[in-house]
């Protein structure tokens, strides 16, 4: 305890601010969205080293080495295919100058510690969070049945003759079916832009 006062007195530590709407076209992150694919900023949170911004696409990580270094490694999550889990805010303390937001994206934990004053806006992301995870679970359950639904369909349609000639026939008409549904499939069940979300529960 006594080191993380030490340090937070001393500039040491590396606690985020969350920055203003007005603001996001002014730090690293922005250079790295795909606003020709209609990617938007919703959330940032920035230290003296990283950026962790959070769009309507993605999560982005602006790693940076050290506060003192100019080098950066950019890392992007796609939501739709990504694991979100593990959701967690810790509080602070008496004597704690900050707060924790953490969560697992792809079997990676991040703790993010944030000035305790931003604490009703990290409430904000916590719950967008939680509703990404439960978004994405209902996805896969869905897409994984479809896919159920779609081998007991070919099952039934490859047994309809066994004539050799007509066989290659239904084997082709077979594979343009479960192409043509896997695809479509795919596209109603996997959410990819969760814009939505992020307006409803975040109250910049």
């Amino acid at each position: 305890m006594l080191k993380k006062i030490a340090s937070d007195v001393l500039g040491l530590s590396d606690i985020g601010k969350i920055i203003e709407p007005r603001d996001f076209d002014k730090v690293d992150a922005d250079d790295y969205i795909l606003h020709e694919d209609q990617e938007k900023i919703y959330f940032i949170i920035k230290s003296n080293k990283d950026e962790y911004c959070f769009t309507n696409l993605a999560f982005i990580h602006v790693d940076g080495e050290r506060a003192i270094s100019s080098r950066r490694l950019v890392k992007r999550y796609n939501f739709y295919e990504s694991s979100l889990s593990a959701i967690a805010i810790e509080t602070a303390g008496t004597v704690d100058l900050d707060i924790e937001l953490k969560f697992t994206l792809n079997d990676h934990p991040f703790s993010i510690d944030i000035e305790k004053k931003h604490l009703e806006q990290l409430k904000d992301i916590y719950k967008a969070l939680l509703a990404i995870r439960h978004i994405r679970h209902t996805d896969q359950r869905n897409y994984e049945a479809g896919l159920k639904s779609l081998e007991l369909t070919a099952e039934i349609m490859s047994g309809k003759t066994s004539d050799p000639i007509s066989l290659v026939t239904e084997v082709e008409k077979i594979n343009d079916y479960i192409f043509s549904y896997h695809k479509k499939l795919y596209a109603t069940c996997i959410t990819k832009d969760f814009g939505k979300v992020f307006e409803k529960y975040i109250n910049n």
